[in-house]
């Protein structure tokens, strides 16, 4: 995993190589867009959206279940992410946007959804496979950007802040893998509390998503204002085994930025830190993209410390087994 990580901006590299080439159809009537998929194929979707927020002009739904909204028709864009191919829930979502006759784009490896996108003449993009799916953002986010540019619901600067990213992790490489090595030491068999500002929960969760997966630990994340609203109160019993994350951007709101200045010592007086990683970078690209970086390498740290296999997914391989007898 730590090979994948290190590998990060050459994934970028070889993404934007194969989005260069990739061709995708002009779109008709659309009036919202469903971006279906799980996991480590899904959290692009999650990211893109906040990328675009105040600049695409139809709504965006992040599906991460067997099923479809029911205002998904012929004037919906469904853009269907799975690594593999053959993730079950998405396949479901897939046969339902065709059945409703959505307009529909690929992204995937192979499987069962590179197999109908082309019985169909679907719009797709077919990535590299054989690696972790969780490891491949790169390809998944990249080609994502490129579809929702191609469509026209995204400016063709996102190409140019892809480069641009490539560049700050290249240039941040040796910077990024020691605060993450330091940050590490802090988390370690602690339960993380993982907080964003407003401006990039798809970053919170990717981090999550990677503590659960690489470092086999339980956390949980929230952000700002709508924590203010519930989870706040809940800080109240002083906890040691608790460690405060929060992810900080440029583009972070002034208020929500007060809001957390006057949460800051509240957390601290109840846990055992506060963690604060500020991104660098100019775009929202950039930033996401750092801070992707930089939790995807404290993750591997933190599994390196408690001496476990990053990669390893046993319980997971376990569950789709069992689904399997059914």
């Amino acid at each position: 995993m730590k090979a994948l990580v290190q590998n990060f901006t050459t994934q970028l590299k070889e993404a934007k190589a194969i989005a260069d080439k990739a061709i995708i159809s002009s779109s008709q009537n659309i009036q919202n867009i469903v971006i279906t998929g799980l996991g480590g194929s899904g959290i692009g979707g999650t990211i893109l959206s906040e990328l675009i927020s105040d600049a695409c002009t139809v709504p965006i739904i992040i599906n991460k279940d067997y099923f479809l909204p029911a205002f998904v028709n012929e004037n919906t864009l469904v853009i269907v992410s799975s690594y593999s191919g053959n993730t079950e829930e998405t396949l479901s979502a897939m046969q339902q946007a065709i059945s409703k006759k959505a307009q529909i784009a690929c992204i995937t490896s192979g499987g069962k959804v590179l197999e109908l996108a082309k019985q169909h003449q679907f719009d797709f993009i077919e990535i590299p496979g054989g690696n972790p799916p969780r490891s491949c953002i790169g390809y998944s986010l990249v080609q994502l950007i490129k579809v929702i540019v191609a469509k026209g619901f995204a400016d063709k600067k996102l190409f140019s802040d892809i480069e641009n990213s490539i560049a700050l992790l290249d240039k941040e490489h040796i910077a990024i893998k020691t605060e993450a090595q330091k940050i590490a030491g802090k988390l370690v068999n602690k339960i993380c509390v993982i907080y964003s500002l407003g401006t990039c929960e798809g970053a919170v969760v990717r981090f999550r998503q990677q503590i659960n997966e690489n470092s086999k630990m339980l956390c949980w994340h929230h952000v700002f204002p709508e924590m203010n609203h519930n989870e706040l109160v809940g800080w109240t019993t002083k906890n040691d085994n608790l460690v405060v994350v929060t992810f900080h951007t440029s583009f972070d709101y002034a208020r929500t930025k007060k809001r957390y200045d006057v949460c800051k010592p509240i957390f601290e007086k109840y846990s055992n830190g506060v963690v604060d990683i500020n991104a660098k970078g100019e775009s929202k690209l950039e930033q996401f993209l750092y801070l992707i970086n930089i939790g995807d390498w404290i993750s591997c740290y933190v599994a390196e410390l408690r001496g476990i296999d990053p990669v390893e997914v046993n319980v997971i391989d376990h569950l789709k087994g069992e689904l399997a007898k059914f």
